[in-house]
């Protein structure tokens, strides 16, 4: 584990090299860190990681996104997704898959009123409809790693909250 100063991330390219495989599910809220610092944080530092990432041999890179991310859309928190989501595909792994997960289900440390009452309410929900509008954070991660050790289907793989679902049973 290395530990780095993300606002100066080139100074730390050795901690990105001989990897075969990157994992990515860095992100910050507008609330805590403001528009321009959730842009940086969700945007230019995941990109700029990437880069390293790539630039140090690693061939997959599996990014925890956003079910809604696009480029297009008039809300900061899905464009800003959608934004990274091209950024890293045009890095040109040999592999990327971008995982889309709803709601996370998750106890987070930090006070979060709305989220917390979110989480509540889905998590009710997730009992009738399971995949449907939340997910587990331990599924996403059993998914992220699932999605490594299968073969790949094509170059670039969007996995959507369904199967996210699906591959985190595994």
């Amino acid at each position: 584990q290395a530990v780095v100063d993300f606002e100066r991330l080139g100074e730390h390219a050795a901690a990105f090299q001989g990897h075969d495989v990157g994992f990515c599910c860095l992100g910050t809220t507008r609330a805590k860190a403001g528009v321009d610092g959730f842009i940086r944080v969700d945007r230019d530092y995941v990109a700029q990681a990437a880069q390293l990432a790539r630039a140090g041999g690693c061939k997959h890179f599996v990014l925890q996104s956003s079910r809604g991310a696009n480029h297009h859309s008039h809300f900061l928190y899905l464009r800003v997704k959608g934004e990274v989501e091209n950024l890293v595909q045009a890095v040109g792994f040999d592999r990327c898959t971008i995982l889309r997960p709803a709601v996370l289900l998750c106890k987070r440390q930090e006070s979060r009123p709305m989220e917390w009452m979110a989480q509540q309410f889905l998590g009710i929900v997730a009992r009738v409809f399971p995949t449907a509008y939340s997910v587990p954070v331990e599924t996403v991660a059993r998914a992220m790693v699932a999605s490594v050790l299968q073969p790949g289907k094509e170059k670039v793989e969007v996995l959507e909250n369904g199967a996210i679902h699906e591959l985190g049973k595994a």
